[in-house]
């Protein structure tokens, strides 16, 4: 199993919501145009950066899509090196595999940025985000050496990025902090789920009857 970043901030969130979703495979209705409008975005992203003719594909986004995308596309950092774009990561930490699928990560020069476009708000603490500390541990195990390794929110939302850039005290922190996650998955597992949990208030609570 590798554990995206979605995991890990589900099981922060709420054990029993992560044993709903990842282990008994329940899943709840979503709004499917929130998600239509971001699957677009990443779509339109794909090929445009990789230099594909993308008129056409333009034509067919809503209004508020094509907002969203004419202020992506106008970034600077479309205009460096493609690498790779959505793009398949992981590595072994520890006994475990962590990973995800990156948006794009590209070059200039020297420096090196994974970008995530976001249709809605950026994390509320992007330098400790789950996504942005597995991704850059494992980009950062991808690449063999660099001048500057950096993570990029765009937030095509509100016109606006925000940019974390690694160094090895992060990584040491990012390694201890999923380490520290990862070891209380295990647990609750072998220890038959009996960690205690707040009243918990998330779309899962109707299934929820248990004390976890």
């Amino acid at each position: 199993m590798i554990f995206s970043p979605a995991m890990l901030k589900t099981f922060e969130e709420c054990p029993k919501k992560y044993e709903f979703i990842y282990v008994d495979k329940v899943s709840l209705p979503k709004n499917k145009y929130f998600f239509e409008k971001g699957k677009n975005i990443h779509s339109l992203a794909n090929y445009f950066i990789k230099g594909f003719d993308v008129n056409k594909l333009e034509q067919a986004l809503t209004s508020q899509e094509l907002s969203l995308w004419n202020y992506l596309k106008s970034t600077e950092y479309f205009k460096y090196q493609l690498l790779k774009s959505e793009y398949q990561i992981s590595i072994k930490l520890g006994e475990n595999w962590i990973g995800g699928r990156l948006d794009a990560l590209i070059q200039n020069n020297n420096d090196y940025y994974i970008l995530d476009y976001k249709t809605g708000s950026i994390p509320k603490n992007p330098e400790y985000d789950y996504q942005t500390m597995i991704y850059l541990l494992c980009v950062d195990k991808l690449i063999d050496s660099y001048d500057s390794l950096n993570f990029v929110y765009l937030n095509l939302k509100e016109n606006s990025n925000f940019v974390i850039n690694f160094n090895s005290n992060l990584k040491n922190e990012y390694k201890i902090r999923i380490s520290n996650t990862l070891a209380k998955i295990n647990k609750y597992f072998d220890i038959n789920k009996t960690i205690q949990k707040n009243e918990c208030n998330c779309e899962y609570k109707k299934f929820c009857n248990t004390s976890v």
